[in-house]
């Protein structure tokens, strides 16, 4: 297996409970687009080499522009999965281990990034950031009823950069069929086994305008170079 780290951003949803008629991806903030804040992780990362983002086809080139040089940009698809397909086939052929990571985890860490690749190169072919869930998780029928409650000890919120060794990402990918929330969960259905690290508490995704306001609440105590990001 090749060394070599790239990270890819699926980033050509549309967004919809964040609001704002803009794609969520390019909603600012602190004044610059959410899109441009997760690649900036990336690139700042010790161990990722190459960044391809998936753009709405629409918007490739002002993406582009956004992004500079530095990023490879081409058009994302309808769906989360065809948007990673397409930046997949666009890494360089040199690429062995593959980062997937959320546009909208703008303050993932860069040691995160970097930790998730680690494990990777270390031998796990899998690799997922976590969290414990703190909230009690209910488990309930289509009608509402409580079935279970699932221990909370046993369960783990995920994040991202999902880490893999691109040939597992790339043979998940070839299935098609599965409805699934996450890539591990494709890699899952391959029975790979899949690795879990600590995750990042600032690294929650920005899906609705709440979390809009305490990203920028927390965008707002991060001095330049304090290492935070």
């Amino acid at each position: 297996m090749s060394t070599r780290v790239g990270a890819l951003v699926p980033a050509a949803g549309r967004g919809e409970r964040l609001g704002g008629g803009t794609p969520k991806a390019l909603r600012p903030l602190g004044g610059r687009p959410m899109l441009l804040h997760a690649v900036e992780t990336l690139l700042s990362s010790t161990l990722v080499s190459q960044v391809v983002v998936a753009a709405p086809p629409t918007l490739v080139e002002v993406v582009g522009q956004i992004l500079g040089p530095r990023v490879r940009v081409v058009p994302g698809g309808a769906e989360r999965v065809d948007s990673v397909r397409a930046a997949l086939e666009a890494l360089d052929d040199d690429i062995g281990v593959v980062l997937v990571h959320d546009a909208a985890r703008p303050l993932t860490p860069a040691k995160l990034v970097d930790a998730v690749a680690t494990t990777v190169l270390d031998g796990h072919p899998a690799v997922i950031p976590v969290l414990p869930v703190t909230d009690t998780v209910k488990e309930v029928d289509a009608d509402g009823r409580v079935v279970r409650t699932p221990p909370r000890d046993v369960l783990r919120a995920v994040q991202t950069p999902q880490g893999f060794r691109r040939d597992i990402l790339y043979m998940a990918y070839a299935n098609r069929d599965l409805p699934v929330t996450d890539d591990a969960g494709l890699v899952e259905a391959l029975g790979v086994p899949v690795t879990t690290i600590p995750g990042a508490e600032e690294a929650f995704k920005v899906t609705r305008p709440a979390d809009l306001v305490l990203a920028e609440a927390l965008l707002a105590q991060f001095a330049p170079g304090d290492g935070q990001r």
